[in-house]
């Protein structure tokens, strides 16, 4: 499953389907929770790297610490989009996304995927049509987000809410290093093939989809970052869909952290983890520029 956009794709799923699942809260206490932090730092310049998951199961304690004590000594949240009107995203998400009226998913579709596609959405209990007029992509995140759904994940409890709450009461700035219109465009500018690829992983995905959760939000929680890296990206599986989505943007943003580093001031920037985990990560990048990281949790 990609991680990218979980806190759109829950979004996505929730407007796709209209679907009420219970919530179940976090009450696991051990091992610590300890998530990934970096830092970048130069004379009068410090950049905190944390690798977020952006949507979580209620009663995860990771707001302590090293984090806390990092996020409280920043002047500037930087978080991957700041999304401030939920109303003209979601206007904006279905313009995307439309097939051309007259099209259909399921008639683009190979015989055996699209027999494969139909078991998914009659496990899920989802009519056709709710999905027929929309592009591969929109249907693969709205799939690929119901087992989030069902364990109880909510963006609303994800870090960049609790962070973007955090920063709000303390009158902290807020930026985004993408728009909402860019990542979409990300999404909606994908060759079809990638796109029907995409969306044939994630319904030959669904079956262990819930079980991978859980061991990604394990492995986020211990800090793992290796693992994590195994867990959520997919370089190897479709180089094309990792350059569009992952690698190149991860180049994007070291380039955004170099320049930073010719400001002053200390700043927070919480990325989904695995743009800070593997192949072509974020540090790999800096890297690249010759510019150091170092791991303090």
């Amino acid at each position: 499953m990609t991680p990218i956009l979980l806190r759109l794709a829950t979004l996505l799923a929730a407007l796709a389907l209209s679907a009420s699942m219970p919530i179940r809260g976090e009450t696991e206490t051990t091992p610590p929770i300890a998530p990934a932090l970096w830092v970048v730092a130069d004379k009068d310049t410090t950049i905190y790297l944390f690798g977020t998951i952006h949507a979580l199961p209620q009663g995860i304690d990771w707001f302590k610490g090293v984090v806390a004590d990092a996020f409280a000594a920043s002047d500037t949240l930087v978080t991957e989009v700041a999304v401030k009107d939920d109303t003209a995203m979601q206007s904006l998400v279905f313009k995307l996304a439309a097939l051309p009226q007259g099209a259909s998913l399921r008639e683009q579709m190979l015989p055996e995927r699209r027999a494969a596609y139909d078991k998914a959405l009659v496990d899920f209990s989802i009519q056709p049509a709710m999905l027929d007029h929309f592009e591969p992509w929109y249907a693969a995140i709205a799939l690929s987000t119901l087992p989030l759904m069902q364990q109880g994940l909510s963006p609303a409890n994800g870090v960049e809410s609790s962070l973007a709450k955090e920063a709000t009461a303390r009158k902290m700035p807020q930026l985004g290093l993408e728009t909402v219109e860019y990542q979409l465009g990300l999404f909606d500018g994908l060759p079809a093939d990638v796109q029907q690829r995409y969306l044939g992983e994630v319904i030959d995905q669904l079956p262990k989809l819930r079980e991978e959760i859980g061991t990604i939000i394990t492995a986020w929680k211990a800090g793992n970052a290796d693992e994590l890296a195994q867990l959520m990206n997919f370089a190897e599986s479709d180089p094309a869909f990792a350059e569009i989505m992952l690698t190149g943007r991860n180049r994007t943003w070291a380039k955004y952290l170099d320049d930073r580093l010719d400001q002053p001031g200390t700043v927070f920037v919480a990325v989904g983890a695995g743009h800070l985990a593997g192949k072509g990560s974020v540090q790999e990048q800096l890297a690249a520029r010759g510019i150091g990281t170092a791991r303090i949790q």
